[in-house]
């Protein structure tokens, strides 16, 4: 199978093709780069990209491994830097990884991590290639109110969430922890991805799961293709705003995977189009091989046009949350959810909100009028800000 899917990467600024050219290379000692191409590198930005796209550990080690002298010293010494930090900083997750662990399986709450050092070791082979600013954990839905009150009582302090009608159940995925000692964030999830996304049940994913191989206590986490649909659907959300994520991919498609099951998965969750442009995405720009991994997942226009709408994400000129408040993005989000994932994301935007509770306050048991004054409340604020 031919890996051109004919992507228009002009675009793509010369700083973030270094980039790509460095991380693509799968020997370090096989890495040569091109003189023309570095010729004149805005060394700033690389380092931006580099850091951005939380690659820097990669890029690293594959430049600390060949004799350039092309590349400026203060280059490499700052992304040993970056690299020494961010080795600490996975070091410290990992212990605090066994220790929740640890915690819940001893009170009976199952638990998956979700990426982190686990997901670092299991495809770099190496938890300091990978960086990760906190910890994501999946639980069954039922088992949240007491993983709030272990993490509560062992200092965790949670990020506050606005809660009317319990739309949290509607509009979040996920609940934010942090320790203020140990610095160290938690992302506790009942869902993978928000909705209107589907997703299997969490017993499912718990039967095929896995542990861990390098730590003392048991530490479990997705199972190889579960592993790749879930950061499949969390890459496309977010536009592959980052190459880490892209990166994952890589690795996971050359370890081996069994696409089968991912094609029985697929046919009942409809995300077939997104794993499509994952693999357009992977394999244009990580040359990642996928003759007999996607099979036809990749034929179609959809995928296709989804990928090269990501490459203004990817390119990195904007910081995240100004990327995600444009209206190109919300289009962008809206083509990657099937005709009845989008109606069901309409009847999410009439469920009411915190915002509506602060356009007009009403007392706690008229907390019900909120859904049919939804709509106007919405035009109301719609007029004040023009």
């Amino acid at each position: 199978m031919d890996n051109n899917y004919s992507l228009d990467l002009s675009i793509i600024p010369k700083e973030l093709r270094l980039l790509l050219d460095i991380i693509k290379t799968e020997n370090d000692n096989s890495l040569v780069l091109k003189k023309e191409l570095i010729a004149e590198i805005d060394w700033e930005f690389f380092l931006q990209l580099a850091r951005h796209h939380r690659v820097y550990p990669v890029v690293y080690t594959k430049l600390n491994n060949i004799d350039n002298i092309s590349i400026p010293k203060n280059v490499i010494r700052t992304l040993y830097e970056e690299y020494q930090k961010n080795t600490f900083q996975m070091l410290h997750l990992t212990g605090e990884m066994e220790q929740v662990s640890k915690l819940f399986t001893e009170n009976q709450i199952c638990l998956l991590f979700l990426k982190g050092p686990v997901i670092a070791a299991d495809l770099y082979g190496d938890i300091s290639q990978r960086t990760s600013k906190d910890l994501d954990i999946l639980i069954p839905i039922d088992s949240l109110e007491k993983a709030e009150k272990l993490l509560l009582d062992i200092g965790y302090e949670k990020e506050a969430v606005p809660n009317i009608l319990n739309e949290w159940k509607w509009r979040y995925h996920h609940a934010v922890y942090y320790h203020p000692s140990s610095k160290i964030q938690l992302e506790i999830h009942w869902r993978l991805q928000p909705l209107p996304f589907s997703e299997p049940k969490f017993n499912e994913l718990w039967e095929r799961k896995r542990v861990g191989s390098f730590t003392s206590y048991p530490v479990y986490f997705l199972g190889n293709e579960d592993l790749f649909l879930y950061l499949v659907s969390h890459g496309a959300r977010h536009g592959w705003f980052r190459l880490r994520w892209l990166l994952d991919i890589d690795k996971l498609l050359r370890k081996g995977l069994d696409f089968e099951i991912i094609k029985i998965i697929l046919k009942k969750y409809q995300n077939r189009h997104i794993v499509g442009q994952s693999l357009i995405l992977a394999s244009e720009l990580l040359k990642t091989p996928i003759e007999r991994a996607g099979g036809k997942l990749t034929e179609g226009s959809d995928s296709r046009k989804l990928a090269q709408n990501t490459l203004d994400f990817i390119n990195g000129n904007e910081s995240l949350t100004s990327i995600m408040s444009t209206k190109y993005y919300k289009r962008y989000l809206r083509s990657l959810m099937s005709c009845l994932q989008r109606f069901l994301n309409y009847l999410i935007l009439l469920y009411p909100s915190s915002s509506d509770a602060k356009t007009l306050r009403l007392p706690k048991s008229f907390h019900i009028l909120y859904f049919p004054l939804r709509p106007f409340l919405w035009a109301l604020r719609i007029t004040r800000k023009i």
